[in-house]
């Protein structure tokens, strides 16, 4: 089983940066996709960002394309999101995920691990 520690958040003024990191506690994760995913107070979680196993290939949402880039290290089983231009509505608590199938590496519903979560706030 592959456990998934984020670290990073904290609080930002708008226009500001934070580099999130999640760290997969096996050595396999080199052949998962990974994802980072996002739920603010009542609302439902949502796709961020995405990288397939070799990193050749990324995903982002249309709100934080040209903000956020996703990017990974497999030889320290970590993955990435550095987030520049922060803006309030970017305030929530932040998933990292695993996603051993790689169908579609934006959907919720396909990956099999998922972190505890890391809480960037951004103040206006």
């Amino acid at each position: 089983q592959v456990q998934l520690v984020e670290s990073g958040g904290g609080l930002v003024q708008a226009g500001g940066s934070l580099r999130l990191t999640c760290t997969a506690s096996e050595r396999t994760f080199r052949w998962y996709g990974m994802g980072w995913f996002r739920q603010s107070p009542g609302k439902e979680r949502e796709f961020v960002a995405a990288i397939n196993w070799s990193g050749r290939s990324t995903y982002y949402a249309d709100s934080v394309l040209g903000r956020f880039t996703i990017s990974r290290d497999n030889a320290k089983n970590t993955v990435y999101l550095q987030m520049n231009s922060l803006k309030p509505e970017d305030t929530a608590n932040y998933y990292c995920a695993a996603n051993r199938q790689q169908f579609d590496l934006t959907s919720e519903a396909e990956n099999d691990y998922w972190g505890q979560g890391t809480q960037v706030t951004v103040s206006s």
